[in-house]
């Protein structure tokens, strides 16, 4: 049988058996000299030398252990580290294009020759200024239109039409009518193409809506922004009052315009084959639409025939400027023409690529669960379906909506400061998207 007295080892002589060995082994103190005896007896420093010296090494180990259990529960909780490129950085744009003295576009150019409001035989074409606004914006509405026709409208008198949701007031109709010699026309939104589609569903809504809030992602919980999003990307231009409309010229109350535009823009985007005009072009907030850029790539797999051969992808898709947003964005660089200002031939959103776009986007049900926004979605789509050079920077028109700028360098501009990207915090500026556009496309 085995003893509990540990390894074997050789019996020792006189010993009958394992546990006789064992007995004689564990009685070996008593045939010690007494003066040994008599020292471990006499106290318990050797003992306690013995804990110690047993102890110490488990305490190292504990510290080591509780070191390394913080170490990791650091590692797990702390936000993933941003990867920064050169747009991260808080600083105005190098070499400025809006320094540089600013002239009009290349001609031909209609100017403000027999454009008179009541003349019948007037050379404006089908297009309009357009504006998405409630009866309470009156004031600001106001305040755009102004601008507008001091700079522009006054010239050319292309008509207003304004779009609402609910009717609009007399005083809104009086006083803006006030403000034109254009014609002016009020039109009611139809309510099947503002309503929350029927394959929404509200529970995902408000669930989703939270998660917005809680990544502070702006006006995410409200129904009716997501609504007016949906509006803007997709439905705007299906409306009876645009059908013989080709262009427009979006307009959005307390916006400001600076610069005096001595020719029909309508006329220049008809002439010389344009599709879409900008001003300003910016980040978007990657959190606001993790999906948009995979469930377009979904789309362009089924439907490649739809992307344009002289395309800017590289735009949509750049992940060096500011790699964080592209990561996030799962693709998508969040570059985008900052739609409050757009000046657009209504044809290409009429087609069918875009339409098909749409429609495929309407029923991945981002504009709800997430917070797609119809800039994004229409950049997107122009940087994939249409030819490039078809996309126009005016950069000779002055602009602000709070609190981005565009101010060219013009003696036909005045009250805001020559090449001003934004009158607000430094980290503003790291949302100019305008470098990647530059190098990617060019500042035609």
């Amino acid at each position: 049988m085995s003893a509990t007295c540990g390894t074997q080892k050789k019996r020792p002589a006189g010993a009958k058996d394992t546990a006789d060995w064992c007995s004689a082994e564990d009685n070996d103190d008593l045939r010690k000299p007494k003066n040994i005896k008599e020292k471990s007896d006499d106290g318990s420093a050797t003992s306690e030398l013995r804990a110690m010296a047993f102890t110490k090494p488990l305490r190292a180990l504990a510290i080591v252990s509780a070191v390394l259990f913080f170490y990791l529960i650091f590692q797990v909780s702390k936000p993933p580290p941003q990867i920064h490129g050169p747009g991260d950085l808080e600083k105005e744009l190098l070499n400025e294009p809006t320094l540089e003295e600013t002239h009009e576009p290349p001609g031909p150019l209609w100017r403000a020759d027999d454009y008179a409001a009541d003349n019948p035989n007037a050379p404006r074409i089908n297009a309009t200024l357009l504006a998405l606004v409630r009866n309470e914006e009156l004031d600001d509405m106001i305040s755009s239109m102004r601008d507008l026709e001091r700079t522009w409208n006054r010239k050319f008198n292309y008509p207003w039409t304004f779009f609402n949701d609910k009717p609009f007031s007399e005083d809104f109709k009086r006083l803006t009518q006030l403000e034109t010699k254009a014609k002016v026309n009020f039109e009611l939104i139809p309510k099947e193409h503002w309503a929350v589609p029927s394959w929404i569903n509200s529970d995902l809504f408000d669930e989703s809506a939270k998660m917005l809030e809680e990544q502070d992602i702006q006006y995410g919980a409200m129904v009716s922004y997501h609504q007016m999003c949906r509006w803007n990307s997709g439905m705007f231009y299906k409306h009876p009052a645009l059908k013989d409309m080709r262009y427009y010229w979006r307009v959005e109350p307390k916006v400001h315009f600076f610069c005096d535009v001595d020719y029909d823009v309508f006329r220049y985007m008809q002439d010389h084959n344009k599709t879409y005009g900008f001003t300003i072009n910016l980040y978007d907030a990657p959190q606001s639409m993790p999906t948009l850029w995979p469930e377009t790539k979904r789309f362009i797999a089924a439907h490649p025939e739809y992307l344009h051969g002289n395309n800017a992808r590289e735009w949509v898709e750049d992940s060096k400027r500011r790699p964080d947003h592209n990561i996030k964005a799962n693709g998508y660089s969040t570059c985008h023409f900052w739609s409050n200002f757009e000046i657009a031939d209504m044809e290409f959103w009429r087609s069918k690529a875009y339409e098909d776009y749409f429609e495929h986007l309407d029923r991945a049900g981002g504009f709800f669960y997430e917070r797609w926004g119809d800039a994004p979605v229409h950049s997107i789509a122009l940087g994939l379906f249409e030819d490039k050079s078809k996309i126009h920077w005016f950069r000779d028109i002055g602009y602000q909506h709070i609190p981005y700028f565009n101010c060219p360098n013009s003696p036909k501009c005045s009250g805001c400061r020559t090449g001003r990207f934004t009158d607000g915090e430094r980290f503003l500026f790291k949302e100019d998207c305008r470098p990647n556009w530059f190098k990617y496309v060019g500042m035609d």
